[in-house]
């Protein structure tokens, strides 16, 4: 347990890292492609250096998100070749086209829109710009098509001969691709990212209004980064509703535990906090239904019947067939018989779904940590709904004229910038955590992913990162900071 334990802290680190730059990378894509497009259909220069300016701080953050993309993937073979190996087959394809065609096509565009100013033409660099972006958003859908198969394993079948979850078919993989958890992940990650990019624009604007300085291009960064964000915050919670449905349908011990419910029922209440409570709100979102059904830790133990009349079996017996499933498996590679692997092979289909439950060694294994993911989601939100006014006040007063007089919603905007990557890193930890132990829901638990090491190597390499990951960190902060300080080179008749 210690290198189980050992190797998840490992890759929590490096996913949380990786997700510092993610984020921004999306968002200001979008602002520095629109300022752009500004700048070719205006023919005003103030535009093209607004765009300038923000492409600098793109590819400051862009560089280090890109090196620390390739170490959590190299992490997937080394601290969890189990996992790789039973995943193979599904988890190569949407990774090798994610590396083959869309960092392929935001790398090259990269190189065009950074160096090529006054090079080529003024549409084909604006179409490397939004080409950038694109690609950075193509590039993050086929990652999340593979997180989101870990969330609803669909479209593959489980292969005895190889003991590997394989996709049979083109259909599978269209299956896979068009998972409606990795398509709600995938909008709710992108557009999240608008929301940290259209805060971090915002709130660097904020910071030279409170110096007193490029106050045209301070404002009008207001401006783009402002709306940009309000969509991101309104296209996150249509999302979110989607992600919510999809957490009761396909993982209903995650909203449990985000909900903290012990014993669910029809019309369950929505828990703000602690003895604050909405009743039938949570059935609302889970089910958009006012009196749908939601089970509680309790029920998911012992077993229920869902909205749709299924009967759910209790977690003991999805153990107990888990079992029967592996020995089965066992039985099969074990024998020459025909007769023998025959029958081996029709008991371990029949109980092949509850395969993962096989190698718990109690019920109450299922349950994640409840605290955690329960105030992991009301730091989500509540720090959602913060940012969202925000922007919302900073585009009101900066339309109005009056944001330059508002110093304590500039210093707000400020702070706001800490605070969406918090907002951020707390959505995954409800997204990861919540779905512990398992690394392939109801398929593969993480104490049978992991790959044969000692728990000394994981510690060892573990501290490494962590200093690698702080000296990157640090020097990425100093020079966005310096390159702040020496603020845009826009006209001095503009600034």
């Amino acid at each position: 347990m210690d290198v189980v334990i050992w190797s998840r802290i490992q890759f929590a680190m490096t996913a949380a890292y990786h997700w510092l730059f993610v984020p921004l990378t999306l968002g200001l894509a979008l602002v520095m492609a629109v300022m752009e497009t500004l700048y070719v259909v205006k023919k005003d220069e103030f535009w093209k250096k607004t765009a300038q300016f923000w492409i600098k701080l793109f590819a400051i953050n862009f560089a280090v998100g890109i090196a620390t993309g390739i170490i959590l993937e190299f992490e997937f073979g080394t601290n969890w070749s189990n996992y790789s190996w039973f995943v193979g087959d599904m988890f190569g394809a949407p990774l090798a086209i994610e590396g083959i065609l869309a960092f392929f096509m935001e790398a090259t565009f990269f190189a065009v829109m950074f160096f090529g100013w006054d090079k080529v033409s003024k549409r084909f660099h604006l179409a490397s710009t939004w080409l950038t972006g694109i690609g950075a958003t193509v590039s993050a859908y086929w990652i999340l098509v593979a997180n989101g198969w870990m969330q609803n394993p669909v479209g593959t079948t489980f292969n005895p001969d190889t003991v590997r979850s394989e996709m049979a078919s083109a259909a599978a993989f269209w299956e896979v691709v068009t998972n409606p958890v990795a398509v709600s992940k995938f909008f709710h990650s992108v557009t999240s990212g608008w929301v940290t990019g259209g805060v971090f624009v915002v709130g660097v604007s904020a910071w030279y209004l409170l110096k007193g300085r490029e106050k045209k291009f301070a404002l009008r960064s207001i401006l783009i980064g402002g709306i940009v964000g309000l969509v991101g915050s309104a296209a996150v919670m249509i999302s979110g509703d989607a992600s919510g449905v999809h957490a009761a349908e396909f993982q209903p011990m995650k909203l449990a535990a985000a909900e903290g419910l012990e014993e669910g029922g029809k019309g369950a209440a929505f828990t703000i906090v602690p003895g604050v409570k909405v009743p039938h709100m949570l059935s609302l979102l889970a089910t958009h239904d006012w009196n749908g059904y939601v089970p509680g830790i309790n029920d998911i133990l012992r077993g229920y019947t869902d909205n749709e009349g299924r009967v759910i079996p209790s977690v003991a017996d999805k153990m107990a067939m888990g079992r029967t499933a592996l020995d089965a498996l066992e039985t099969y590679r074990g024998s020459e018989d025909p007769a023998v692997k025959a029958e081996a092979l029709a008991l371990l289909n029949a109980n092949v779904q509850y395969m993962g439950y096989g190698h718990l060694e109690k019920p109450e294994d299922v349950i994640p940590p409840v605290g955690v993911v329960f105030w992991a989601f009301r730091l989500m939100v509540g720090l959602g709904m913060l940012l969202a006014l925000v922007l919302l006040l900073c585009v009101w007063f900066a339309w109005k004229g009056k944001l330059e007089n508002c110093r304590w919603l500039l210093w707000t905007a400020l702070w706001c910038i800490p605070l969406v990557y918090i907002c951020g890193q707390a959505g995954w930890v409800v997204a990861e955590v919540g779905r512990q132990p398992w690394t392939i829901q109801g398929l593969l638990p993480v104490n049978v992913a992991i790959s044969s090491l000692s728990a000394a190597a994981v510690k060892t390499t573990f501290f490494i990162f962590l200093a690698v990951f702080a000296l990157f960190l640090i020097i990425e902060i100093r020079i966005l900071l310096r390159a702040i300080r020496k603020g845009p080179e826009v006209e001095p008749g503009n600034a």
